[in-house]
């Protein structure tokens, strides 16, 4: 227990000493997830004891909605600890250790690493999204081919004309299409 009050008091004053806001400083209880909501934090650290999965529990809760850093400073760390840190979002798990002058970079660290992983994140979305929307037109695009005898070409090029005609997005005129096309049978 001293050992965990000396590196909390650690972490504040290399909080402090690094210019970050101490915004709070809140217990792993029950009411957790709901202090979290109503703070809003842009950086999450955890000082927790040798067994943190609650609290673990609790941040996929909250990453879920509202992703950001998250640092976790424990005294002990097993490989399984550590997945279960990753898995809740953690950006960086610091094991024992902690010095003033480490807080800092620790903090740089986790932000880049949450930033990275989220344009990543980002792009995974953006192209899941292409290929859902490539998949919608295809499949109008094999509508119109059937229905008129028209090459693949062809057919994406009357899409494409009856899109800009429209002042419709490509793929919102193939979902008509489509929904016309379930429609009719």
């Amino acid at each position: 227990m001293q050992r965990q009050r000396a590196r909390s008091r650690d972490l504040r004053i290399g909080l402090l000493q690094a210019g970050y806001n101490v915004v709070a400083s809140i217990p792993g209880d029950i009411y957790l997830v709901e202090r979290l909501t109503q703070l809003q934090p842009d950086l999450i650290i955890i000082d927790a004891e040798s067994d943190a999965r609650d609290v673990l529990e609790d941040l996929v809760m909250v990453s879920r909605d509202a992703p950001r850093p998250i640092v976790l400073f424990t005294e002990e760390g097993t490989p399984s600890q550590l997945e279960a840190a990753m898995s809740a979002g953690v950006s960086a798990y610091v094991v024992a250790g902690l010095q003033v002058e480490r807080v800092k970079p620790v903090l740089e660290v986790a932000v880049a690493r949450f930033n990275a992983d989220q344009k990543l994140r980002t792009e995974l979305s953006e192209t899941k999204n292409k290929l859902a929307e490539r998949k919608i037109i295809d499949r109008a695009k094999g509508i119109l081919m059937e229905k008129h005898h028209l090459s693949e070409n062809d057919a994406y090029q009357k899409l494409r004309k009856q899109a800009m005609e429209k002042n419709l997005k490509l793929v919102d005129l193939a979902q008509r299409i489509l929904d016309v096309a379930d429609l009719l049978g």
